[in-house]
Formats: C-alpha cells, sequence, structure tokens
C-alpha cells in the first residue's frame, strides 16, 4: 500500500474558476503537495513566464486528454508485431525512465532537475510508477522506452514518455494499460491531447467532465500501487 506522506501546506485553487489552462503559481514539490494537486485535477510544470525554471505552475487543461481503456484504445497490427520485439518491466529503473523523458535535447523539454527528485520521492512512497521497454544487445538488455505516472486509487495521471527505438514507448503504453485494466483502474489522464496519443485513442473531455470522472476514480475504491 502507499505512504500517505505528511499533508501540504499550500491551499490550491478550485480549477473550475480557472479562466485557462493554467490555474496556479507557486508552491513546491513535496510529495503531500503533489498529491493534492493531482487529486484536484492539477499537474506541475515549471512556470512558462518565469525567466528560470524554479517557480512551479499548477495546470488543468480544458479539455483534458484521457485515454479510454475500452474499443477505443487502439493496437495496431504493426504495434502488435513490435510487442514481440521488446520485453517490458514495471517499476524496475523509474529514476532511469524519468531522467530518459528528461532530456534536454527532446523537443519541448521541461522536466526539471527537481522535478525527477519530486517524482522520485513519491515512486518511493509507492504512488509514482513506471513502465519500461528493453530489448536485447550484446548480450545485454537495453532500455530503449518508457513511460512514467502517478496512481492514486483508481486514477492514473501519465507524466511522459520516451523512446529510443520504434514504438518502444507504445509497448510501454499497452503494457500500461492492460496492468491498469488488472487493476480496476477507471481513469487513465494524459494531460493534453497530441497527435500521437489520439492516434492511441485518446479523447478530449471538458474540464468539468473530467473533474467529475476524477473524483469517482479517487473516492471509488482503494490503491494497492
Amino acid at each position: 500500500m502507499p505512504i500517505e506522506p505528511p499533508p501540504t501546506t499550500w491551499q490550491f485553487p478550485d480549477p473550475m474558476l480557472a479562466r485557462g489552462d493554467l490555474v496556479a503559481v507557486g508552491g513546491d514539490l513535496e510529495p503531500g503537495s503533489l498529491l493534492a494537486a493531482y487529486r484536484l485535477g492539477l499537474f506541475p510544470m515549471p512556470d512558462p513566464g518565469a525567466r528560470r525554471h524554479d517557480r512551479i505552475a499548477w495546470f488543468s487543461p480544458d479539455p483534458r486528454g484521457v485515454l479510454p481503456f475500452d474499443d477505443g484504445f487502439h493496437i495496431s497490427r504493426s504495434l502488435a508485431r513490435s510487442r514481440r520485439r521488446y520485453r517490458v518491466g514495471r517499476d524496475q529503473r523509474f529514476r532511469d525512465v524519468v531522467e530518459a523523458c528528461a532530456d534536454p535535447a527532446r523537443p519541448s523539454a521541461w522536466i526539471t532537475p527537481d522535478i525527477v527528485d519530486a517524482y522520485e520521492r513519491l515512486f518511493r512512497l509507492g504512488y509514482a510508477h513506471c513502465f519500461e521497454t528493453y530489448v536485447d544487445r550484446d548480450g545485454e538488455s537495453a532500455l530503449v522506452g518508457g513511460l512514467y505516472g502517478v496512481r492514486i486509487e483508481r486514477f492514473f495521471a501519465g507524466e511522459a514518455m520516451f523512446h529510443t527505438a520504434t514504438d518502444a514507448s507504445k509497448v510501454a503504453l499497452v503494457a500500461l494499460v492492460e496492468w491498469l485494466r488488472a487493476e480496476g483502474v477507471v481513469l487513465l489522464d494524459v494531460q493534453w491531447m497530441t497527435p500521437h496519443l489520439e492516434s492511441l485513442g485518446a479523447v478530449a473531455m471538458p474540464r468539468q467532465e473530467y473533474l467529475a470522472a476524477l473524483r469517482r476514480a479517487i473516492d471509488g475504491g482503494a490503491s494497492t500501487g
């Protein structure tokens, strides 16, 4: 079972009162603050208006990207073939996955060292998880893709993914979905819609509808981590 950290000292605004995706600026990345934010429908990124990436902004996109677990989740024939090329792991190399997602050479890199450390703390408490994809190279298992996110009860917030081999991140996503189904999770948040996620069946959900679904997912069942 996850370990509940001390509560946050911050009071987050109601995202329903926000006029845009940006809801608040400030606060910290302590585990209690992160969990309080996710439970309200918020997630952190560096403040886009700050000169340095050391001030936190809290977002609640409207509409919100959500990946359904029903027939809307599409696995193409080519992706099904790709799955046979990789080995998938869970929670084996959490920091390595987050740091790969944080590679500053990637377009729109936003994951700072402070964010890496913050999510590793959540991982140690049992609230953050990762999936990794591996391929055998020269007799060794090489990490070539993965993703990470936060689970609270029957809710999972996907944070970021990476790949250095074809379909490696998609294979990790398929493994995540299969695990979430087995665990009884009902809501997979993917934040903002992208063509990549849309190709896998992600849909845009209005903020009010998303927040209602979030409340049901968090209040409706216990998390096993």
